[in-house]
């Protein structure tokens, strides 16, 4: 088959299956990126969630042997929660980042991804292909930005005209010599919006992000949180959508293509107080099918206690307690103190004084001291 023709019937089978965007590159090395990601090391950049082999990353050829295209595809997620519950005095709320609405979109852009499998391998039963998303050694936003999809935003995001960076990334190394997409050209210009607003300063610059200080990254680690990003936090969960919600390119942009996107509010903005208390198993029944929940329920109650001392909830002083004396994790332990502290009501200063007395591990004697620092009294 002409591998023009198989490429527009590829484009038109991705319609079918819910593809709303899909590009094609080169699997020529990405050389320009490893000068950057080489940086990115030298500055002390990464996360560590990332794939340590830069060659790997950078050289689809060490992924695929005989590689001769990319193909990249988008999925387009909702930036509006439907019928979004509201946090009340006595029941306030968490808020999981948009990313993290609906089924995990692993597994909805390995279903699309397969399905381009086995198309293409029905039509050239000899083709190699191997796809990833997001945890794959390719950067999936390098291989959209020479697929055509979008641009590179400042705000570290793939930007696409259609749909700003409200979308998901997935690509295919293929064997098959498809014809290359031009990339689209940059529309950030002079406008900084997403570096100023960023909470932690996490952006650098345009395009640099030091990972370690942004708060999507933070949420998602299980020890203390330092203290300069705790105010930061706020009622976050997981994850942190201010870069995105401040772009221009994304104002108005609101999509509900697919069904298994569709968040439930109850799972997405939950009730804080009762996350303190929650089983592995509670916690896996209500939050397992979300990308949000790949780290455990630590970090996620971790941070539920940090949004209550945000909001400074008297009536959650009791489960504070609770997790301060009973907890066996130095880490909800500790949280809770500094909570409690902070949250300064009338039992505070007396509660985190007994469990002074008690306590052993020094990290939470520390946060313990933190707390009674906080007291205004």
């Amino acid at each position: 088959m002409d591998i023009r023709t198989l490429q527009e019937e590829l484009v038109q089978y991705s319609k079918t299956i819910g593809i709303d965007k899909i590009g094609f590159a080169s699997a020529s090395p990405f050389i320009e990126l490893k000068e950057r990601l080489v940086r990115q090391q030298e500055l002390g950049y990464q996360s560590g969630f990332e794939e340590p082999d830069l060659d790997k990353r950078t050289n689809p050829e060490l992924v695929l042997p005989q590689a001769k295209s990319i193909i990249a595809i988008a999925l387009a997620y909702p930036s509006k929660l439907k019928d979004a519950p509201r946090s009340t005095r006595s029941e306030r709320r968490g808020i999981f980042c948009r990313a993290s609405w609906g089924q995990d979109y692993h597994d909805v852009l390995r279903d699309r991804l397969r399905k381009l499998e086995a198309f293409l391998q029905e039509r050239v039963p000899t083709c190699k292909v191997k796809s990833m998303v997001d945890t794959g050694e390719l950067s999936d936003r390098a291989v959209a930005e020479r697929a055509g999809i979008g641009w590179s935003g400042k705000n570290c995001a793939i930007i696409t005209p259609e749909f700003g960076s409200y979308v998901y990334l997935g690509e295919m190394i293929t064997d098959l010599p498809f014809i290359p997409d031009k990339p689209i050209e940059d529309n950030c210009g002079t406008c900084t919006k997403c570096i100023d607003a960023c909470p932690t300063g996490a952006l650098i610059q345009g395009g640099q992000l030091d990972s370690n200080k942004c708060i999507a990254f933070i949420t998602q680690t299980k020890g203390f949180i330092a203290d300069q990003y705790r105010e930061k936090i706020g009622n976050r969960l997981y994850g942190c959508d201010t870069c995105q919600l401040v772009c221009p390119e994304n104002k108005g942009k609101d999509f509900h293509f697919h069904e298994e996107m569709e968040p439930d509010p109850e799972v997405v903005k939950p009730v804080l107080k009762p996350l303190l208390s929650m089983s592995n198993r509670e916690f896996k029944e209500r939050f397992g099918s979300i990308s949000g929940s790949w780290r455990g329920k630590k970090p996620i109650q971790r941070n539920a206690i940090i949004a209550l001392a945000h909001y400074k909830d008297q009536s959650a002083i009791d489960e504070l307690k609770k997790v301060l004396i009973e907890d066996p994790r130095p880490v909800m332990r500790g949280t809770a103190a500094w909570a409690i502290g902070k949250i300064d009501g009338e039992s505070s200063q007396e509660i985190l004084l007994n469990a002074k007395n008690k306590e052993k591990d020094q990290d939470v004697l520390n946060e313990i001291e933190k707390g009674l620092q906080l007291i205004t009294r």
